[in-house]
């Protein structure tokens, strides 16, 4: 083991130097703070592959030991040693690379506190790790708390993109897609209502092509008798593109699809068929805001072959937080064409917002007392757990 004392005027220096002169495997043994800076002393571990082939290497010598009655060829003591040292190597080091940390969030805490309090912040509303350290990365060094949250709520707020009351407005061919339960059959449900209260039953028409769950087809056929449109029914859902060139004449084409869920052997299908729908066609993926963000950045790329013109963010009124979903849509580019907030037809619907979203989240965390788990943030924004930084 090779151990080494560096100091210099800031951590980020020393660790620099280390990483120079020990390389990336170097591993910080301690830190204090004197008065010419920072004092750090590091070192580089044992290579436990190194130390399993000396073993070996001595159980291949010849015994001179025989008149003992030991065969060290025999004895397995060597390799578990190697092996437990190894071990006990790591854990050493998932222990300094913990305290390290601990000293870097410190450190960073003590020059930009305002920073430090903004990415708490960001943490509890849900906001994703690198979307949030790209957002402090541009405050100025010398702003206050107060303007540091005006600039995070205005930054996620342009990098959320947004469609405006597009459907309603202009017309179009939509296909409502998403997993099972999102609420898709719900919202062109809402949109349909709407369009006539606006512009009247003349220049809308239903399809129907969800043949998978029970009952979907004869709802379909309730709502449009009920708004008196009429409702078309595909013969099977490969004869969709076929069916949507028959329905030119009207402005605004509302498609009800089948949900999908991880084990659907027919999704690949599904997606080729409406592909090829053409560029007429706006596939709107609905997304449940009560989804976990891990589970909406898998749908999200799961249907990115699909290229989705925007998506409905369905169920906010039961997220337990917003931050998760919003920062899912910023990574992903993908515009929020309606916002869905509860069962009522039409009125919990609404163009929207991105303004209005981040503000929701922001009040949503306030409210369910989100708070940021600190250790988990010194692990992962302390970032020197090697000398990297």
């Amino acid at each position: 083991m090779k151990i080494v004392r560096h100091t210099a005027r800031e951590m980020r220096h020393a660790l620099r130097a280390i990483r120079e002169q020990l390389g990336e495997d170097a591993v910080i043994l301690s830190s204090r703070r004197g008065p010419d800076g920072v004092e750090v002393t590091a070192a580089v571990d044992f290579d436990a592959r190194r130390l399993e082939d000396i073993a070996l290497a001595e159980t291949a010598l010849p015994s001179d030991s025989a008149d003992s009655g030991v065969d060290l060829r025999s004895s397995p003591a060597a390799a578990p040693s190697a092996e437990a040292m190894g071990h006990e190597l790591k854990t050493l080091r998932r222990i300094l690379e913990t305290q390290l940390a601990q000293l870097a969030w410190n450190e960073r805490s003590r020059r930009n506190p305002v920073h430090t309090e903004l990415l708490c912040e960001l943490a509890e509303i849900g906001v994703a790790r690198d979307l949030a350290d790209h957002l402090i990365g541009q405050l100025p060094a010398d702003t206050d708390l107060l303007q540091g949250r005006r600039f995070a709520v205005a930054g996620l707020s342009q990098y959320l993109q947004v469609t405006g009351d597009c459907w309603l407005e202009n017309g179009g061919r939509v296909a409502f897609v998403g997993a099972t339960g999102v609420g898709k059959t719900t919202v062109l449900a809402k949109l349909a209502v709407r369009w006539m209260l606006r512009h009247g039953p003349k220049d809308l028409a239903l399809v129907a092509s969800d043949t998978v769950r029970i009952g979907a087809q004869e709802q379909m056929h309730a709502l449009g008798q009920l708004l008196g449109v009429p409702v078309h029914v595909p013969e099977r859902f490969e004869s969709l593109p076929q069916l949507l060139t028959r329905l030119e004449r009207y402005r605004l084409v509302l498609i009800d699809t089948p949900g999908t869920s991880v084990r659907d052997t027919q999704f690949e299908a599904r997606l080729a068929v409406l592909a090829a729908c053409g560029p007429a066609l706006g596939p709107a993926l609905v997304l449940a805001a009560s989804t976990q963000a891990g589970a909406l950045e898998q749908t999200l790329e799961r249907f990115r072959p699909l290229k989705p013109a925007s998506c409905v963010l369905t169920k906010t009124d039961e997220a337990a937080s917003l931050g998760g979903a919003l920062s899912a849509l910023i990574r992903s580019r993908l515009p929020v064409s309606y916002v869905s907030d509860g069962q009522r037809v039409p009125e919990d619907l609404r163009p929207a917002r991105a303004l209005e979203l981040i503000t929701q989240a922001v009040r949503l965390a306030k409210t369910s007392g989100a708070a940021a788990d600190e250790d988990l943030l010194r692990r992962r924004l302390g970032k020197p757990a090697h000398a990297n930084t």
